[in-house]
C-alpha cells in the first residue's frame, strides 16, 4: 500500500464534500492510504494579492507539517497544489527567505530542511493507469466527456510540471480507460471563472456560461473535472449562472474520482453522486444504476 500525507485545502471540506468522499473511496480501493495533516490551515493562496509575505508563511507552515510526516504530499485542490509547489521551489532557491520562514516556523517547533515531493490527484491516478484499466467492471461506453483541467494544475509550467500546458492529455487518458470518450471542445483550456468571482461575479459567471455552452455544443454529455474550484464553479454555481442569463443548461459536471469509481464498480452513493448540484442521470443510466 502506498501512503501519502493528504491536504485538501479549504474549499473541499467546506463546500464540496463529495469531492473528498469520492477521492477517499477510490484511493482506498486502489491501495492508497492517506495521512491527513493535523491542524493544517489555509495554504495562503487567496492572500497573495493582499500580503505576499503572509501567504508565503502560510504555505511554508503546511509544507513543514508535511515534511514532519516524512511522506510525499498529495494535494487535492489545484490552487493549493500550484501555490505550495511554487513556494517550495522559491524557498529552496532563496536561502535568505528560507531562513526567515524557518525563524517563524520554529515558534511552533516546525522547520523546512530538505523539501518534500508534492503531487496532485491527477499524477497519482495516472501513474496507476494500467492497474485502473484492469479494474473497470462497468464500462461507460457511449458517454461523451469534455475534460476540464483548470488553470492552476498546468500553469505556471516552470513549477507545475505535470502535463503539457498547451495540450494536456493525462485526464483525457484517464477518462478513456473508463470506456467513456473524451471529446474535442474549443474552450477546453479556458478558465472556468473561479478566481475572478470575488472581484467581478458577472464576469466570472460569463466565463462559466461560455464553458458550459461550448461543452454542450461540442456534444458533451458531461464535463469531468480534476480541480475542486472548477467543480464548484461549473456544478455548484450552474443554477446561479442559469438564472443570471435566463438559460437552461442541465449539464452534469463530475469530479473524476466519481467517474472512475462508478466504472470500477463502487456504488453511486459511496461516491456522493447524489450530492452533485446537477444530478448526472446520463452517467447513471449508462452505468445501469
Amino acid at each position: 500500500m502506498t501512503r501519502y500525507s493528504f491536504y485538501m485545502g479549504c474549499q473541499t471540506p467546506a463546500r464540496l464534500e463529495y469531492c473528498e468522499i469520492s477521492t477517499r473511496r477510490v484511493l482506498k480501493t486502489i491501495g492508497v492510504d492517506l495521512l491527513d495533516l493535523q491542524n493544517a490551515g489555509c495554504c495562503g493562496c487567496p492572500y497573495k494579492p493582499i500580503n505576499y509575505d503572509v501567504a508565503l508563511a502560510m504555505a511554508a507552515r503546511v509544507l513543514a507539517q508535511a515534511e514532519e510526516n516524512g511522506l510525499d504530499l498529495l494535494v487535492l485542490c489545484s490552487s493549493c497544489l500550484g501555490w505550495l509547489s511554487r513556494v517550495r521551489d522559491v524557498l529552496f532557491q532563496e536561502e535568505k527567505l528560507l531562513r526567515e520562514m524557518n525563524a517563524l516556523l520554529r515558534i511552533e517547533g516546525l522547520s523546512l530542511e530538505k523539501g518534500i515531493n508534492i503531487v496532485g490527484l491527477l499524477q497519482v491516478l495516472h501513474s496507476r493507469i494500467s492497474d485502473l484499466q484492469g479494474r473497470v467492471k462497468v464500462p461507460l461506453e457511449g458517454l461523451k466527456v469534455a475534460t476540464m483541467y483548470g488553470c492552476h494544475l498546468l500553469r505556471p509550467s516552470r513549477h507545475m510540471r505535470i502535463d503539457n500546458p498547451e495540450n494536456p492529455q493525462l485526464l483525457d487518458e484517464l477518462v478513456e480507460i473508463t470506456g467513456a470518450k473524451s471529446i474535442y471542445w474549443p474552450l477546453k483550456l479556458w478558465c472556468c471563472g473561479a478566481t475572478t468571482l470575488p472581484v467581478d461575479s458577472r464576469f466570472s459567471m460569463s466565463l462559466a456560461r461560455k464553458k458550459i455552452l461550448d461543452a454542450k455544443r461540442s456534444g458533451a454529455d458531461c464535463i469531468v473535472t480534476i480541480c475542486p474550484s472548477c467543480q464548484l464553479t461549473l456544478d455548484s454555481m450552474q443554477p446561479i449562472v442559469s438564472k443570471e442569463f435566463n438559460e437552461e443548461y442541465d449539464l452534469p459536471v463530475i469530479f473524476y474520482p466519481q467517474l472512475l469509481g462508478l466504472a470500477i464498480g463502487i456504488n453511486p452513493k459511496e461516491l456522493g453522486l447524489e450530492r452533485n448540484r446537477v444530478i448526472p442521470n446520463v452517467l447513471l443510466d449508462i452505468a445501469g444504476k
